[in-house]
Parts: C-alpha cells; structure tokens; sequence
C-alpha cells in the first residue's frame, strides 16, 4: 500500500476497517505537467490526487449504474449524470497539466489502482443486498468522496484545481443529502455517518441543498 496515502486518506481508514484493502501501485505522472513563465509544476502530491479523484469519480458513476439498474430508486439515476460530470471535470485538469488519464480504456466497473477495485467490487456487494443498503452505500461514497476532496484542496496549489474539488465537495453534500433523505424515507430511521462525523453530516443534511455551479452539479 503506498504509505502517503495511507497516512492520510480517510478513505483508506474506512476502508480497512472493513476488511476490503487490496495492494496497492504507484501513482504516477504520464508526462510533465504543463508549466508557464515563473509558474512551479505540479507536486507529486498533486498529481497523485488528481489520478486518485479522476478514479474515485468513477466508482461512485459505476457504482450508481449499476445499483440503479438493480433497484431503479431515483436518487442514482440522476446521480449519475452529476458524477459523469465530476470524472469529466477532473479529467479536464488532467489534460491541462498534461496528465496521463488513469482509466482510459477502462470498462464499467474496471479500475486500474486495485484498492479502489476492491472497494468498487465489495460496495457493490453490498449495495446488491437490500434498496435500503444500497442507498447507504450512496451515503459511504458521498462522505468519503467529501473526505478525499477536502483533504486533496489542502495539498492544491492552484486555483484552477481547489476550485474544481470546491465545487465537486458541493455536489457530493447534494448527493449525501438525496441518499440520506431516501433512506430515511424507506426506513423510517435517521442517515446515520458511516466516515465522517455525525456533527458534520447532521449539519450537511439540514442545511438546504447548495447550487454548485459549473459541472459538478
């Protein structure tokens, strides 16, 4: 497992807590950065989240294809077109700075860093259990999604870039809030945090939806 994202990434904290872990590669630059007059390049810490959320984007898009095909509820369906539209976002960074793509190529449901294959593969088990299950998966995603974004604009340099995952943090409250308000219609019972805080997911669900702007909507 790369130890600096070990160390950091609350994902992964969750996710060893239940036993999904997988190895782990190196992440890497598929080219140098795209750099102006007296502008530095990108960090290695940059670039490795940039690949990171360009991926986890993509677990929460496939993930939601296919738990809406299996429970039509409504909250995937219209989630996934917001999510299509955070990969693309972070893949126009990418392109910017002149980074390879990390899942080109890759089919629904295939990833290329095995750690977020284990968690793609083990949520959609889950997510397959029950409805009321897989909007609680919706819930995971969203809170670890908020988690990684959160700490990925601590590390960005640029503009550009803390910008982008802003309004990607906006969209996943959204997305939490729609998952968390179906669940409790289903069940009856309170959203309850699964990552983050309960403080801090109470007061994302009752504070009202947010408009994000741009393409992370």
């Amino acid at each position: 497992m790369n130890t600096r994202h070990s160390a950091r990434r609350p994902l992964w904290l969750a996710i060893a807590a239940i036993g999904i872990l997988g190895s782990s590669i190196a992440l890497a630059a598929g080219g140098p950065p795209r750099i102006g007059p007296g502008t530095m390049p990108l960090s290695p810490t940059e670039i490795a989240d940039l690949k990171f959320m360009r991926e986890e984007e993509k677990v929460a898009r496939d993930l939601y294809l296919a738990l809406d095909e299996r429970w039509g509820s409504m909250p995937f369906a219209n989630i996934v077109n917001s999510e299509e539209s955070h990969m693309t976002a972070i893949l126009q960074l990418l392109r910017n700075y002149r980074i390879a793509d990390p899942v080109a190529g890759n089919l629904v449901g295939e990833f290329s860093d095995p750690e977020l294959q284990s968690l793609y593969d083990s949520l959609l088990q889950r997510g397959e259990q029950s409805e009321l299950e897989a909007l609680r998966v919706g819930g995971f995603v969203e809170e670890a999604d908020i988690l990684d974004l959160l700490t990925a604009m601590e590390h960005a340099s640029r503009a550009d870039i803390d910008q982008t995952y802003a309004r990607l943090a906006c969209g996943s409250r959204n997305h939490l809030r729609a998952f968390a308000a179906t669940a409790t219609a289903l069940s009856g019972a309170a959203y309850t945090a699964q990552i983050m805080d309960q403080k801090a997911v109470d007061a994302i669900l009752t504070s009202p939806q947010e408009r994000c702007g741009g393409p992370s909507r």
